[in-house]
């Protein structure tokens, strides 16, 4: 039983995780840097303690700060959320050494799904379809990977061998070129992850990127919560996600399920984590990457499956065996999620800082928000651009469509830009209602034109009503009263004579 959770996070995911908490009756302990200081997540918890100041190396990755206020504040577990430590099987390994509960998997998990190379290694032997690409695991030179890359076939993708969000990544379409993208991935990768060690892989073309969500506890119990349809990506990084994906039968979901299952078996996995897939057109679907962590996107599994994964996450990691079956889980309609950024749709999605002024969150029915901010907070260079997580549920698809346009109409934030316009156009275009788009889309058939316009048509009429108030305004001012004669208004004059004449 745990008396006491430190959450090691910030934003959204440390609001959630506070929460669930909550729920269950356990207090919590906030950590924050400098720039949060007056962060929801700080007001939220029972408890909150300084780490550092604002850049997150000197701040949310210093696992042992954290593990050092874990202790003294008497928190028995740690709640990582994703990203920073989330996926660090060192941090991991010291809450054990420390004797802290780390609410995820076990470090040797997060270390064999951490390196994809050996991820890919760990998962054939378990009978799991993966990219073509190289095998084996091991550090290889620029010369070794340029003399396997015809083998493996043009067009391919140089993949940092740890950490994952499209960094340390690029797409090579000819043996010429590699050289400087090598080179460039490298460092990329070294500067992000602390390892520049890459390997290839097969580019699939027209792929759609479809994740399962799993849940395993440590009594030999493995279960997946569904698929999430991830296609719709912007230079790797995931803007909006749905669940169950269009491009999913029940038969296909069963099978992509079970080696889901497998694939997490292979590494004796324990608690919340992510099997992703790329499916192609004739539905052949290869093992990708596991997240070993909850997603940001979770939101939209736990609306079609009423699975709260946070509180199962809590529960896992307090030795109890999962809540639900395999046959206990149904898909019940449809959700969307939509990642509302502080970011310049109309300027190559620029990141945009400042002070929220004011901020109108939608609401009704089948609409949830999940927030770190609120009207006076300021978004900071120093972390990831998202505001919220706007999600929506319906009973089928296209109602989940059309309650996401009424919400992202109800949806206002002032202090910085964003890229709900973003989101508008997309629930806008044809080939996403029709469900007709994979990886590329955003990148190679999508436009903000459609967006333009619709600003256009906002901004003659936004000047339109400000005119009719600056005359009104004037017309007000042109009015004046003559001062009465008398010393007091005419009512009080009529009443004084109407006395007088009793």
């Amino acid at each position: 039983m745990f008396n006491k959770v430190l959450v090691a996070n910030r934003g959204e995911i440390a609001v959630r995780v506070i929460r669930a908490c909550r729920e269950l009756g356990i207090e919590t302990v906030a950590v924050y840097s400098e720039a949060d200081r007056s962060a929801l997540h700080v007001r939220f918890a029972d408890e909150a303690y300084l780490l550092g100041p604002s850049p997150s190396r000197e701040s949310y990755l210093r696992a042992d700060k954290i593990i050092d206020i874990a202790r003294k504040t008497g928190a028995s577990a740690i709640h990582p959320g994703y990203g920073f430590l989330a996926e660090r099987e060192d941090f991991a390994a010291a809450c054990a050494d420390a004797g802290i509960t780390f609410i995820g998997p076990k470090p040797a998990s997060i270390a064999a799904m951490g390196d994809k190379a050996v991820a890919r290694a760990t998962v054939l032997k378990a009978g799991v379809p993966v990219v073509p690409g190289i095998e084996g695991v091991g550090n290889r030179t620029d010369d070794e990977l340029l003399a396997m890359a015809p083998g493996i076939g043009f067009p391919l993708l140089i993949k940092a061998s740890a950490g994952g969000g499209g960094k340390g990544m690029r797409e090579a379409t000819s043996l010429e070129e590699m050289p400087a993208l090598l080179q460039s991935a490298r460092r990329e990768a070294e500067s992000a992850f602390g390892d520049g060690d890459v390997y290839l892989e097969k580019l699939i073309t027209a792929a759609r990127h479809i994740e399962f969500q799993i849940l395993a506890d440590a009594h030999g119990n493995t279960i997946y919560l569904g698929e999430r349809e991830c296609s719709l990506q912007r230079r790797h990084q995931k803007l909006l996600e749905e669940a169950p994906s269009s491009a999913v039968s029940e038969e296909l979901r069963a099978k992509m399920g079970g080696v889901a299952i497998r694939a997490a078996q292979a590494v004796d996995y324990v608690n919340a984590g992510t099997i992703e897939f790329l499916l192609d057109k004739d539905e052949n679907f290869y093992f990708l990457e596991m997240n070993t962590r909850l997603q940001v996107e979770h939101p939209i599994t736990e609306l079609v499956t009423g699975v709260d994964i946070v509180k199962e996450q809590i529960r896992i990691a307090r030795g109890r065996p999962l809540s639900y079956a395999q046959d206990e889980i149904k898909v019940n309609g449809h959700a969307i999620e939509c990642r509302i950024n502080a970011e310049d749709p109309y300027n190559n999605f620029l990141p945009s800082t400042g002070r929220i002024t004011h901020s109108l969150i939608p609401t009704g029915p089948g609409v949830r928000v999940d927030t770190g901010v609120y009207p006076g907070f300021e978004i900071t260079p120093f972390y990831d651009s998202m505001i919220a997580k706007l999600i929506v549920w319906g009973e089928t698809r296209a109602q989940a469509i059309l309650r996401m346009r009424r919400a992202l109409e109800e949806y206002r934030v002032i202090g910085v830009r964003t890229n709900i316009p973003f989101h508008q156009v997309m629930m806008d275009s044809h080939r996403f209602m029709g469900g007709q788009y994979d990886t590329r889309f955003i990148e190679e058939r999508f436009s903000m034109e459609d967006a333009e316009e619709y600003v256009e048509d906002y901004s003659e009429a936004a000047a339109i009503l400000a005119t009719l108030v600056a005359h009104r305004e004037t017309e007000k001012a042109a009015q004046f009263v003559q001062r009465n004669e008398r010393d007091t208004s005419n009512w009080k004059w009529v009443s004084r004579w109407e006395r007088m004449r009793r």
